[in-house]
């Protein structure tokens, strides 16, 4: 989408101000009048009338105790006093919801796994609205979407790319942003070289922030329709196919020695200090990392502008850099919640009030929201924005279907830890058999599904 993208965004914040301009009117006695001067009762819960007790599932337990404890709740009781909130910060959370998601008890409201395939949101999560209706209002509102239907809402869009310490590549004389893989690999070697810093931390450990790296497959391949083109692909991650060229930069950098010492014992919440601190150079993040560091460097006496952020190094053959803006974790209602008028009340709440996606620095998913200032260096870059067109008709599901069923995983770390495992000797297998065994099994599950 690039510019378009952003035109969009205008266009649908217009079509909203025509349609609350020109629709029906709504007189003191809270009723409204249809286009056929019918009188409609409005069915609107007063908020002190909404009661229940419900559990809200996330995954930011560094402020669980502060803001979500703290403000949030006291913010949100102050318009829904009998709502009782219980708030549940798990570490790691895509894994210990999916095996919770095999009960009923898996909160009121939550952050929808990336597992879920589009078949099976019906069985676990309420309708929001229909994908028209909620497109209206939201970004990537169609990202959790099965037949008509919208189950999520993002709690931030997000940009993708490296945040990094500016202080660090000053000492390690690197002047210019890199722009290619080679001159990405190049400036972990000049900090390697010129630094005690570590020049790339994978946070192997931890896993998820593995997953990070996926979305930047879009930035080089430079093509919205990306996701259609990759159900019609066999083999993927062949060498020249922008799945290739991602992970050969994550196995180059191991495998030269360019990352942590022992990534099997990488710490999250320290790798946070470390990089405000100047002992890691780079990390592979989306741009709601960019407050967490600037937050952590700000605490330690550190200028803001020490953390930088910078697009995925490729750039494309007329010169385009792209930076891939898509939904954070969605946020959606338990289908099984006894209380889901109170559920709905929260994530409205959250979505329009809360601010959570201003503070975290990322886009708001509210149509026609501001952009925010820390994304500014990507404007001198000249980065465009892109980000993925919807599945083909017909085809919604595909290519979730296709991944689950090889096990290949694009969302999950076993492949991406087992590319570091290689590169740095644990495992006897190079990357082009790790490449050439991840097409072996993509390619009989994707017949599969395209012939179903």
């Amino acid at each position: 989408m690039t510019k378009k993208f952003w035109l969009a965004l205008a266009l649908a914040a217009l079509a909203m101000f025509i349609v609350a301009c020109g629709g029906g009117d709504t007189d003191d006695e809270g009723t409204t009048t249809d286009e056929n001067g019918t009188e409609e009762a409005d069915s609107v819960t007063a908020p002190e009338d909404i009661e229940g007790d419900i559990t809200i599932l996330h995954q930011r337990t560094d402020i669980n105790d502060t803001v979500f404890e703290q403000d949030y709740r006291e913010r949100f009781n102050e318009i829904y006093p009998n709502i009782n909130l219980s708030f549940e910060a798990i570490t790691d959370y895509q894994g210990q919801v999916q095996i919770r998601m095999n009960t009923q008890d898996y909160g009121d409201v939550l952050l929808i796994p990336d597992s879920v395939v589009p078949g099976d949101l019906p069985h676990f999560f309420e309708p929001l609205g229909t994908v028209d209706e909620q497109l209206e209002q939201y970004l990537f509102a169609d990202d959790f979407a099965y037949e008509g239907l919208s189950y999520g809402i993002p709690i931030v869009v997000n940009a993708n790319g490296i945040v990094y310490n500016t202080e660090v590549f000053e000492e390690a004389g690197i002047t210019d942003i890199p722009a290619t893989p080679d001159e990405f690999i190049e400036a972990l070697q000049a900090i390697k070289d010129n630094t005690d810093a570590i020049p790339l931390y994978t946070n192997y450990g931890d896993s998820w922030p593995l997953d990070q790296w996926e979305p930047n497959r879009l930035a080089i391949a430079g093509d919205e329709q990306f996701n259609n083109h990759l159900i019609d692909t066999e083999a993927p991650f062949s060498e020249g196919e922008p799945h290739y060229t991602l992970y050969k930069v994550m196995y180059d950098a191991a495998n030269q020695g360019l990352i942590e010492s022992d990534p099997l014992t990488t710490d999250w919440e320290l790798s946070k200090q470390m990089l405000a601190d100047g002992e890691i150079g780079t990390m592979v993040l989306g741009s709601w990392a960019i407050i967490q560091m600037q937050e952590t460097a700000e605490v330690s006496g550190h200028d803001l502008d020490v953390i930088g952020y910078m697009p995925f190094p490729y750039t494309q053959e007329d010169g385009t850099v792209y930076s891939v803006v898509g939904g954070d974790f969605n946020l959606g209602i338990n289908v099984n919640s006894d209380h889901k008028e109170a559920a709905r009340a929260w994530v409205d709440w959250f979505i329009h009030e809360s601010g959570y996606a201003f503070d975290q620095g990322g886009i708001s998913p509210i149509v026609g929201e501001d952009f925010p200032e820390t994304l500014a260096a990507f404007e001198e870059l000249g980065v465009e924005f892109i980000s993925d067109a919807t599945h083909r008709e017909g085809e919604e599901g595909w290519l979730d279907d296709i991944d689950n069923i090889s096990e290949v995983g694009f969302w999950q770390a076993n492949f991406k830890q087992r590319i570091i495992e290689a590169a740095i000797g644990n495992r006897n297998e190079s990357f082009d058999d790790i490449m050439d065994d991840l097409n072996s099994r993509w390619a009989p599950a994707r017949e599969q599904v395209v012939n179903q």
